[in-house]
């Protein structure tokens, strides 16, 4: 095992050199389009019943997902630039989804219980969309288009 410290150290710093060098060259880098290519995260725990899907497309977004318990569905898009969109799922056959575009959107679903389902879709700049909900059997959507709209939603049962 002794020998093979060294070649293994030495496997790793090459790599990690020819890491930064490719990091340097900014060659693949598409001119003239902004928005680049899409970040895709895909989240599927075997056995847990869960899905998580986050899909960004431009500069400057940010997305949390966090989920607990069974079969939760959850999902953030975004295109566009500086929004943030935030889920958080505790319980069992809950959906939750937002979907934004423009710049400047922010958006929240927080949401326990059972078979609840929420949803949230932003077309245009700064908006703000929150939906709380507790319980059992709860349904909630908002659609947005335009700039500079708020809405909040809490339900309890």
């Amino acid at each position: 095992m002794k020998s093979l410290y060294p070649l293994l150290l030495c496997l790793a710093l090459t790599g990690q050199a020819s890491w930064a060098e490719d990091l340097m060259d900014n060659a693949d880098l598409a001119p003239g389009n902004d928005l680049g290519d899409p970040v895709i995260i895909r989240l599927l725990p075997a056995g847990a019943g869960q899905a998580a899907v986050i899909e960004q497309q431009g500069s400057g977004n940010r997305a949390t997902l966090d989920q607990n318990g069974q079969a939760l569905l959850g999902r953030i898009v975004q295109a566009g630039g500086a929004q943030e969109a935030y889920i958080l799922q505790e319980g069992s056959d809950l959906m939750a989804s937002i979907s934004q575009q423009g710049n400047g959107n922010n958006a929240s679903i927080r949401q326990s219980g059972r078979s609840n389902s929420a949803a949230i879709e932003q077309i245009g700049n700064d908006n703000n969309a929150s939906i709380v909900q507790s319980g059992t059997g709860l349904n909630s959507s908002v659609t947005q288009t335009g700039n500079g709209q708020y809405v909040q939603i809490t339900q309890y049962r």
